[in-house]
């Protein structure tokens, strides 16, 4: 049967036993050349007649292996296996993340996108057993990845998310609430929330239509506006990610992308949501994380876990036995044997004076 620990760290404070061990004979010396220098032989040994040498030896021994049983204990040991059952309860969270070119703008820095798929990993690390799935969109929707609680590979194909991942321009809110509707699992009880992270620029037009459809599912709608009301323009690249330049119009003048709040107010009031306004702080994120922490939840899958028997009780209830002992190891001898002595050499000295 092999041991693990959980956090084996502690187990390097096991390497100052030895220097504590080190300590206590120096200290101990130090004691007995302390008494020698008090000079009479016959003083020093009357002093400590009643001193309990070979008790404070056991003491010494006895808090050295108080600490290593405490060192090993906070290393928290495992040795055998139980097999438990594990309920996994949450809410089913389908993000719509816009991608089209005005989400690079950079009135949010480094630039509205990359913002976005910031909070977005921010909210998979916050959301605990609920799972979540990804629609990217503009002119078009797809699912990224269905809904999932495995987080790590998720943030894999958020890493993925970027406007060319979709070769049809422009913004289409309402298809987006349509993709996302799709991906829920209609065969559980738990709430399903969309949440939508745009500027708010919608050029079809159906979006509200679409949220009352998905409210009429009894599906919640978050909104989360990233941008200005006052515009900013939006950056073209080259081939090595250099801004060449600002998009134009047919006039040639430069293109300003602004954050309709008014829309993402709308789509949440329908949807029977929020709208939250994308703040330099994140403070959003924590005001969505608190709004979703109040809705219900329900059991998302139940599975088996194999895990190793915690033992670290066993080695703390020994320190412990151990300090109870230290405590009855008397310091000195018996008062009632030293008192003895004492009286017979009283007696023995008035004898030998007769």
């Amino acid at each position: 049967m092999t041991m693990s620990f959980v956090n084996p760290v502690f187990l390097y404070g096991l390497l100052t036993i030895p220097l504590a061990g080190l300590f206590l004979w120096w200290a101990r010396r130090r004691r007995q050349a302390d008494l020698a220098r008090l000079g009479n032989p016959d003083l020093v040994q009357r002093l400590s007649s009643t001193v309990n040498w070979r008790g404070r030896r056991w003491r010494d021994a006895l808090w050295l292996a108080v600490l290593a049983l405490i060192f090993v204990g906070l290393a928290r040991p495992l040795w055998g296996t139980e097999t438990q059952e594990v309920e996994q309860e949450g809410i089913q969270v389908m993000v719509a993340l816009d991608v089209s070119n005005s989400m690079l703008a950079q009135d949010i820095k480094p630039d509205r996108l990359s913002r976005a798929k910031m909070e977005i990993a921010d909210l998979m690390g916050r959301l605990g057993g609920d799972e979540i799935g990804l629609v990217l969109f503009s002119g078009a929707s797809f699912i990224q990845f269905p809904l999932t609680s495995d987080y790590a590979t998720a943030l894999t194909f958020l890493d993925n998310a970027r406007p060319e991942v979709i070769s049809r321009p422009g913004t289409a809110i309402g298809d987006a609430i349509r993709t996302a509707m799709g991906g829920f699992d209609a065969n559980r009880a738990s709430q399903k929330v969309i949440v939508l992270i745009t500027d708010g620029e919608d050029h079809e037009g159906d979006a509200l239509a679409m949220a009352q459809t998905a409210a009429d599912d009894g599906i919640m709608i978050y909104t989360i506006g990233f941008g200005s009301p006052d515009g900013e323009p939006i950056p073209e690249y080259n081939q090595i990610g250099e801004v060449i330049g600002y998009k134009k119009d047919q006039n040639g003048e430069v293109v300003l992308s602004r954050l309709d709040e008014a829309t993402l107010q709308e789509i949440a009031a329908t949807g029977g949501g929020q709208y939250f306004r994308a703040a330099a702080d994140g403070s959003e994120l924590a005001a969505l994380i608190g709004e979703l922490g109040l809705l219900q939840r329900d059991e998302m899958s139940t599975h088996l876990e194999v895990r190793g028997i915690e033992r670290f009780q066993i080695f703390l209830l020994a320190a412990l036995v151990l300090m109870i002992v230290i405590e009855m190891i008397p310091d000195r001898t018996l008062q009632k044997i030293a008192a003895r002595r004492a009286a017979m050499h009283e007696r023995w000295s008035a004898s030998s004076g007769r």
